[in-house]
């Protein structure tokens, strides 16, 4: 399985990426080491969308803070960079694609990273990872 991540970037040329109690949805709980990783900056923070691919080198799950009530999973995670994004990929371009039904990547990657702001990792399809690497 892929995944992605939505976050505040420092250095969009980074050679590695560390994220820390990183909000899990859609499957994001899963995220281990050796698993592929795409990253996109947030825009909401100044961000340009798809930034890079890279590698988990580590990731670690946080234990939920017992006696409160409905929190999401988070996860620590380290990431090794493979590769830079060739062409623009952010919520301008998936925008069109809000049939959530509709089966098409794009409309997953709309989905999962820009329906809300909230910075996030997200487990995506093989159809929405070959769609991605297609930016590389």
């Amino acid at each position: 399985m892929a995944f992605a991540i939505k976050a505040d970037i420092d250095d969009p040329r980074a050679k590695t990426f560390s994220f820390a109690a990183h909000k899990t949805m859609y499957g994001g709980k899963r995220i281990a080491t050796g698993e592929t990783v795409f990253v996109f900056a947030s825009e909401s923070a100044g961000g340009e969308g798809l930034r890079a691919r890279g590698v988990v080198t580590a990731a670690e799950a946080i234990a939920k803070t017992p006696g409160v009530d409905r929190q999401m999973p988070r996860v620590n995670l380290s990431i090794r960079c493979t590769g830079i994004a060739k062409r623009r990929l952010g919520r301008r371009e998936v925008k069109v694609f809000d049939q959530w039904q509709d089966g098409k990547p794009e409309t997953e990657i709309n989905f999962k990273l820009f329906r809300q702001a909230t910075n996030k990792v997200v487990g995506i399809s093989e159809a929405a990872a070959a769609y991605l690497e297609d930016h590389f």
